[in-house]
């Protein structure tokens, strides 16, 4: 009430901003990342305008530069009902980071995640709310897996790896749900707020990263829903999801210190090693070249192998193409020549200072490592 007079105070002393009505935050935001989802967007919007008579709520569309014209759909739409808004995200992808957003610019007391592909009950928002309209707890997760719901929109494939997935989490992150791997869930924004300088924004699974984050200060209550079938469009889930599942899981286990990526980068450039020795190989006995001359080869042509493979798997999330491709490869080649020389510089300065041989040549590979990750993730692949 202060708050609302205060306000009403401030535009009473600007004339022309007498006929301005003043609408106070809604109570929830109902947050649904889109990658080519335009026929769904309608039937969603229609569902939630009957089934949530009564509670103030607005949708937030994060969209990620559909190709199907999504956002332009939900901003017609919003031209109607000012509750749905759309964000349109350029050059990010990922659903944790789409929620994430989507959560952040909101002001409602609560959020929610929400899928837009229908498979989600959209009718167990109502209780939702008010569940965590009681005070008692913080988080309401929809599950898949407790007495009385169905899966009906699940493959067995797809079945086992949300399994295998969620025992992988109780067990490792010690997260007690019954379904830890839920994109389907309701919470209070203050919380959102106070865990998101912890929170990865990439993958799939934010509940996850936030109950694991939050370390048992959660209050959780579950609830059953019938998980359906897909109606429109296309799945997203592919390989990178295990990939994305085991990055979390690998960050949450060593509180941040080590990311799947560098170990991925580190695997590729063991790969490299061998790649490198088999030019040189050839080079030597196939071509007769010098060995300066086959080294320079094997070289260039471990690094261009490197190059592809952390460019197709290690950030296969933000692949480049086309120039961007070669101007990549460019730069990966002069960042990884200049790790060349970090790494005999380091090796020779441990080397000098008393360990044995073997020390020194891991200290001098983990330096170049280190230095060839950091500066081609900023520099080739645009991480910050």
């Amino acid at each position: 009430m202060t708050a609302a007079l205060a306000t009403n105070a401030s535009l009473q002393d600007h004339p022309d901003s007498a006929a301005v009505s003043v609408t106070a935050a809604p109570e929830i935001t109902i947050v649904v990342p889109t990658l080519n989802e335009r026929a769904n967007i309608p039937i969603l919007v229609a569902r939630l305008q009957r089934l949530l008579a009564g509670i103030h709520w607005e949708i937030a569309f994060v969209d990620d530069n559909s190709t199907d014209g999504t956002a332009a759909v939900a901003r017609t739409i919003g031209e109607a009902d000012s509750r749905v808004r759309c964000i349109r995200r350029i050059g990010r992808r990922g659903l944790s980071g789409a929620l994430l957003e989507g959560m952040l610019a909101s002001q409602a007391r609560y959020v929610a995640a929400l899928d837009a592909d229908l498979q989600h009950d959209e009718g167990l928002l109502v209780a939702m709310v008010e569940r965590l309209r009681q005070g008692d707890v913080d988080l309401v997760v929809a599950s898949r897996y407790m007495e009385g719901n169905a899966t009906a929109g699940f493959d067995p494939h797809r079945a086992r790896a949300s399994r295998w997935s969620s025992t992988i989490a109780r067990r490792f992150l010690s997260v007690e749900l019954t379904d830890p791997m839920s994109g389907f869930f309701m919470i209070r924004r203050d919380l959102v707020e106070e865990l998101a300088p912890s929170l990865s924004s990439q993958g799939f699974k934010l509940l996850l990263d936030i109950v694991a984050t939050a370390h048992g200060r959660i209050r959780v209550a579950e609830l059953p829903y019938v998980f359906r079938e897909r109606q429109h469009g296309l799945s997203k889930l592919d390989t990178r999801v295990i990939l994305d599942f085991a990055a979390l899981v690998i960050a949450k286990l060593t509180d941040d210190a080590v990311s799947l990526r560098f170990l991925l980068f580190c695997a590729v450039g063991l790969t490299g090693v061998v790649v490198h020795m088999a030019v040189l190989a050839l080079a030597l006995d196939a071509a007769e070249l010098r060995f300066s001359a086959a080294q320079a080869v094997a070289t260039i042509a471990a690094i261009t192998w490197n190059f592809v493979l952390n460019n197709r798997l290690t950030y296969s999330d933000q692949r480049l193409t086309g120039w961007r491709f070669f101007k990549g490869l460019l730069w990966f080649q002069v960042i990884c020549s200049v790790g060349a020389v970090s790494n005999v510089g380091a090796a020779t300065w441990i080397y000098n200072s008393g360990p044995g041989w073997w020390v020194a040549g891991l200290g001098g590979a983990l330096m170049g490592a280190v230095w060839n990750y950091v500066v081609s993730a900023a520099f080739v692949w645009r991480q910050r």
